[in-house]
């Protein structure tokens, strides 16, 4: 028993040896900067970070996805803080949940990892609004973004309220934390000149206030070409090797390498190459880059509203190295950890030693690393696009695919090549399962009648914006009216239907000729606006019109993107014996919402009060219908998503969780010249529109749901249908990945 105790005794010791010894990287420790580098507790050192968003997955996912970030030869995890999701109102703060941005720090602190925190607070990343809260808008004075007292004191006061609470848990590393840099504003250096000398005036005011905070670890400003000597500028884009800071005495930091590209609603899937994500990593180091940063390494999910754009899709995937159910994405996520591998063989060398570049031939160049003691390092690049080349470096030939780096750690043998995928790749699968209940499967419906419930919001002889009225409390606004038709009109003796014509800024229209849906009009991630020339059966007497105007997430970029307007711009029907009838300007009632959102249909338990039918066979096709079922959660233990492509749009939840909005709708092109490619080639400069796939295919069909979200028994299912579908397909599917 003596013996056994021992035993035990020595490994806890043990145990906690390994525990502190894995956090020797994250003790207290100064970071400060010189030209070639980051030196974090007076030890120089290469940053290799992944962008991880903590409000695009869930806690019970935060653990693994740091780990695998780890594992993926990745040193530092990178985020942004998302305002609107801490912020809901003025002065009253959040951070339960997802968005408990303190939890998730120190799970990063905990894999032994540094953190990158890009405060800002506007944030762009696709997400709603940019992530400034959307009250603020109507703050008076306020212009986001810009020299005003409004903006200034708001965004001041955000910063310094995460500041401090990042202080007061000791996160920044002279505390022993592992945030070791942060960011105020970004990409700003795109728009300052639309705001005049004000904009050069609040980029400086904003790193000025951004120092002021005194968190001990250097501020970043990336694409700001003007940013001050207290601050570092960065880059982001598909390429940075060239990029250098704007002043000689700051390292050359990306903050953007983009290993894919987002989606949109209705839009083709974009597709980058491992290949060409190894190549622009392997030229920024071997051209002296210091701390890169990969946006996004897992873009996971815009759960609820989140999604900006508009149009951006629920799944952020991005094509990340690790996917957005949390699963290493083969072979790219294996293929840049045997980069990330080469690269840190050479890593006191990049940081320290001499760099020389050499001339190889046409489109052949080397950059070599040497230090006093003949240690030598290199990497050679082959920048043609098109042929393989074979170069003489040091009396030794190597052979270089076009559009690739081969790394030397020792200025002789090649240990990689960009263009050489040796990793494992993967099949993915999506599983299905048919939604199963041990108490049996039943639906229960309630179907709303379009238009106003209750009493009207308010009357207008006008048509009005769509976000200035709904301030992003719904994606969903009525626009109602009625118009009398006589009995001697032609086209009800001829037998001639009216056409319906109108125009909106966007986003998305449904519409209701006399209570029947009609059809569904919108636009989409390239071009808001949209126009809808339907033909309308009308009939003698007053007649209905219903419309249901909805975003699909709010602008997140551009100078002076919170102007941007939305909703019903004109309406008119033309075929009438006086005439065009034009309803521009006609008595119009608004309705904000829909009335089951109002009701909360989507709590569990909640009947809001309403007649529900309850049925073992759903309707099928029928617009504006909630769907309730109780469900078993899927066998086995894999990642889920929720098969919506028997559905039209609408939103979902599980459990009361906001799975978000779904819309399988079909991806198509944008012109007749635009192509779909069943294999793409990486060589060459990327772009967004490079390599598409996807045509006349669900832009999104599977929506994920957390497993941490499901019970062992009696879950709940809503489903809001805005058109209308089949919910007796809806599925849930494992995704499963085998290994090739």
């Amino acid at each position: 028993m003596k013996r056994l105790t021992e035993s035990i005794a020595s490994s806890a010791i043990l145990l906690a040896m390994v525990f502190l010894w894995s956090l020797r990287a994250i003790e207290a420790a100064n970071v400060t900067y010189d030209h070639r580098s980051l030196s974090i507790g007076n030890r120089r050192q290469l940053i290799i970070s992944a962008a991880i968003h903590y409000p695009r997955s869930v806690p019970a996912m935060w653990p693994s996805l740091v780990q695998t970030a780890k594992e993926g030869g990745c040193n530092a995890i990178e985020s942004y803080v998302f305002w609107n999701g801490h912020e809901p109102s003025p002065g009253k703060y959040y951070f339960g949940g997802r968005y408990n941005l303190v939890k998730f720090i120190k799970i990063v602190q905990q894999a032994g990892m540094h953190m990158i925190l890009r405060i800002g607070p506007f944030v762009a990343a696709e997400w709603n609004y940019g992530g400034v809260p959307v009250w603020l808008h109507y703050v008076p004075g306020t212009v986001f973004r810009a020299d005003n007292e409004p903006w200034k004191h708001y965004m001041e006061s955000f910063t310094t309220y995460i500041v401090n609470l990042l202080k007061k848990e000791k996160l920044f590393a002279p505390q022993g934390g592992p945030i070791i840099l942060s960011q105020v504003e970004n990409e700003y250096g795109y728009y300052e000149k639309d705001y005049g000398e004000g904009g050069k005036r609040y980029a400086q005011w904003s790193a000025s206030m951004a120092v002021s905070q005194n968190i001990g670890v250097p501020w970043m400003m990336c694409q700001q070409w003007d940013a001050p000597p207290t601050v570092i500028s960065t880059c982001n884009g598909f390429y940075c090797d060239q990029f250098t800071p704007n002043t000689p005495d700051k390292p050359k930091i990306w903050t953007e390498n983009w290993p894919g590209w987002f989606k949109t609603f209705g839009g083709r899937d974009p597709h980058r190459p491992a290949e060409d994500v190894a190549y622009s990593v392997a030229r920024f180091f071997g051209k002296g880059g210091s701390v890169h940063n990969y946006y996004m390494y897992h873009g996971g999910t815009n759960f609820g509203r989140t999604s900006g754009g508009p149009f951006i899709t629920t799944s952020y995937d991005y094509e990340a190295p690790i996917d957005e159910y949390g699963l290493p994405r083969l072979p790219k996520w294996g293929h840049l950890k045997n980069l990330h591998k080469a690269i840190m063989l050479s890593e006191n060398l990049l940081i320290s030693g001499e760099h020389q570049n050499f001339t190889l031939g046409h489109s052949l160049e080397a950059d070599v690393y040497t230090d006093s003691l003949g240690t030598c390092a290199a990497f050679l690049s082959n920048l043609d696009d098109k042929s393989d080349k074979t170069v003489m470096f040091r009396n030794t030939s190597y052979h270089l695919p076009a559009w690739s780096v081969s790394i030397l750690p020792d200025c002789k043998n090649e240990v990689y090549n960009t263009a050489k995928v040796t990793s494992k790749s993967s099949k993915v699968e999506m599983l299905p399962e048919d939604l199963k209940s041990t108490s049996g499967l039943k639906w229960e419906v309630f179907s709303e009648k379009p238009g106003i419930w209750g009493e009207a919001d308010f009357v207008k002889n006008e048509l009005v914006d769509h976000i200035n009225t709904t301030k992003d409390t719904t994606d969903y606004l009525w626009y109602t009216t009625s118009i009398k038709v006589s009995d001697t009109e032609e086209f009800l003796k001829k037998g001639n239907r009216p056409v319906l014509f109108i125009e909106s800024k966007g986003h998305t229209l449904h519409v209701f000729i006399n209570k029947e849906y009609l059809g569904t009009a919108t636009g989409n991630g390239t071009h808001v606006p949209f126009k809808l020339k339907k033909s309308v059966s009308l009939k003698a007497g007053e007649n209905n019109i219903d419309l249901l105007s909805m975003t699909v997430g709010l602008s997140n970029a551009g100078s002076f993107y919170e102007w941007v307007a939305a909703g019903l711009t004109s309406v008119s029907i033309k075929g009438f014996s006086k005439g065009t009838l034009n309803l521009t300007n006609s008595k119009w009632s608004y309705k904000l919402g829909v009335q089951g959102e109002h009701l909360e249909l989507f709590k569990p338990g909640n009947s809001g009060a309403v007649q529900w039918t309850v049925t073992t066979k759903p309707p099928k096709k029928q617009p504006l219908t909630w769907y309730k079922v109780v469900i078993d959660p899927p066998s086995g233990s894999e990642p889920v998503g929720l098969d919506m492509v028997s559905m039209g749009k609408g939103m979902a939840w599980l459990n009361g969780e906001e799975i978000g909005r779904y819309w399988p709708r079909i991806a198509r092109k944008n012109s007749p010249n635009d192509e779909c490619v069943k294999e793409c080639d990486y060589r060459g400069k990327f772009m967004p529109d490079k390599c598409l796939t996807g045509c006349g295919e669900p832009s999104q069909r599977w929506y994920h749901v957390p497993r941490s979200w499901f019970k062992s028994s009696g879950n709940e299912l809503v489903i809001f249908e805005e058109k209308g579908g089949n919910p007796m397909k809806i599925k849930l599917s494992k995704r499963k990945v085998s290994v090739v």
